[in-house]
């Protein structure tokens, strides 16, 4: 079973069900099926073929949805691109990735226009419509671009509803996620069929994903974690998903009062803005069974302030896109540790290592290897990266975490985050749970800067509610609740903290800002 096959089996037993909602309009799962498989039709008919490879330059949409099943559907392999990256991101993913065909919004097209020459193995751009590039009044017909170009629905509607694809091995590649270059060009994870499956399935029997789920599709769809537990999850169980374009507290609110959903997934800056957003009520989450969250650590301040303010349950879990991505969440059949990210979830194993690949004791801090159906095939066209990533068939998370006695797992911090302050070893996690504790602090990044005493001293930047807040007032609040080598030697009070698009704080950032000043 893959997939797309089983969104098919779904129409055939639920084809009246609601798959999903989308600007307040709704569509079938019949109807849904019906247009993956006319667009994997479409495709077929423009010369796209089984294992060739197709970009998703789109945000949250049906279209995004259709493109992706279909595009599995034919037998082709589906890359999913940020739309918001610079022209030189997506290029070089683009020709990395040996794209022949782009589905992509119509307000990219100026993009396509200028990048094309540069992309002459693209064959094809397949535009989908908005009601924002149709306001733009933009005439296409006098782009260079526009002899490669076709529109979405005409490919849909020309294809035919008869078609059968290719059948597909559990083995091949389904999805190529580059993953988002923190330390260097960015690498395609190359996910299974059965990797993208067994993952969907394993997280819906963990946390009980079933039919009767309203789910919010906010987090981005090109972004493993949604695309696995906010999107194929309650897909393949005939849930429904709530489609939300652009993630705002005010949206969030709108559609919890009148769609009445039962799961929300989030990143902690999401469950942050929610969190202060002042005309947040809890009534409007009454319907919620579950709140998850991933992408990030998330605050155990955050966590129990959340909870107790709208009385839902946050699971917290832990992936990567190597692992499809899910491998850890807290279970909902016994009570949730706060601060960890669960335990193991079904077929999946995880254990901490030393350097050496052994296992280390209960509690002690090493690196988290993880091991399932889940773990990817490799990097696409990168043989040595794969060969450090997948060693002994674990994958080598670059994560530092520790276990307790009962298999529950703590991430520590980022293997390359580590501070090592006059020979001490120095999480910025820890440090940055003190700061989320401060009444009058709205988020916190901590990072290492060099220091000619102690090698690196520890440097915290801080998004606060109150002007008068000084940085001797935070100093002094830390000397309190953390050891003399932890405490930051200097603190940085910012508007607001560099975020990607999931919303996860990036302190790449933040080390590139205190590279150029110094």
């Amino acid at each position: 079973m893959n997939l797309t096959s089983q969104l098919h089996k779904t129409a055939q037993e639920k084809g009246e069900k609601t798959a999903y909602y989308f600007m307040d309009q709704s569509s079938t799962y019949a109807e849904l099926d019906a247009a993956v498989t006319k667009f994997a039709s479409g495709l077929s008919s423009i010369g796209i073929k089984a294992g060739d490879n197709v970009a998703l330059l789109l945000g949250n949409s049906p279209q995004f949805v259709i493109g992706l099943y279909g595009a599995l559907r034919l037998g082709a392999k589906v890359i999913p691109i940020n739309p918001i990256y610079t022209p030189d991101e997506i290029g070089y993913i683009i020709k990395n990735g040996d794209v022949k065909a782009i589905v992509l919004l119509d307000l990219l097209v100026p993009l396509a226009e200028k990048m094309h020459g540069a992309l002459p193995e693209v064959e094809h751009y397949i535009v989908c419509e908005t009601p924002q590039g149709k306001a733009s009044g933009q005439d296409l017909t006098k782009l260079s671009v526009y002899s490669k170009m076709k529109s979405f629905t005409e490919v849909v509607s020309e294809g035919d509803l008869g078609f059968v694809g290719p059948e597909l091995l559990d083995d091949e590649t389904a999805i190529i996620l580059y993953t988002s270059g923190t330390t260097g060009k960015p690498k395609g994870a190359m996910l299974t069929h059965r990797n993208l499956y067994s993952n969907a399935k394993d997280v819906s029997d963990y946390l009980h994903i079933n039919e009767e789920d309203r789910v919010i599709t906010t987090l981005p769809m090109f972004h493993v974690f949604c695309l696995t537990v906010a999107l194929n999850a309650p897909l393949m169980n005939g849930g429904t998903i709530l489609i939300d374009p652009k993630f705002s507290p005010k949206e969030i609110f709108r559609l919890a009062e009148k769609y009445q959903p039962t799961v929300f997934a989030g990143v902690p800056t999401m469950y942050n803005f929610l969190y202060q957003y002042p005309e947040g009520d809890a009534h409007a989450f009454k319907s919620f069974r579950l709140c998850i969250s991933g992408g990030a650590s998330l605050p155990v301040a955050l966590l129990e302030n959340f909870e107790k303010k709208f009385n839902v349950l946050i699971s917290e879990g832990y992936g990567l896109s190597e692992a499809s991505p899910v491998t850890c969440f807290n279970p909902l059949d016994r009570p949730r540790k706060a601060g960890s990210i669960g335990r193991s979830i079904i077929n999946v194993e995880n254990k901490v290592v030393n350097e050496l690949g052994e296992d280390v004791p209960v509690g002690e801090v090493g690196e988290l290897v993880v091991k399932g159906p889940n773990v990817m095939k490799g990097y696409y066209k990168m043989p040595e990266e794969t060969a450090a990533t997948i060693k002994d068939g674990w994958l080598y998370t670059g994560d530092l975490a520790r276990m307790d006695e009962e298999g529950y797992l703590y991430i520590v911090d980022r293997k390359k985050d580590m501070i090592i302050v006059g020979g001490y070893n120095v999480y910025p996690r820890e440090v940055e749970e003190v700061f989320y504790n401060h009444p009058e602090v709205v988020e916190a990044a901590v990072l290492g800067v060099p220091d000619p005493n102690t090698g690196e001293a520890v440097k915290c930047y801080v998004v606060s509610k109150n002007q008068d807040l000084t940085a001797n007032d935070l100093i002094e609040y830390s000397k309190e609740r953390l050891a003399k080598y932890k405490v930051p030697s200097s603190i940085e009070f910012l508007e607001e903290l560099p975020k990607n698009t999931t919303g996860k704080i990036l302190r790449r950032a933040l080390k590139t800002q205190v590279t150029e000043v110094n």
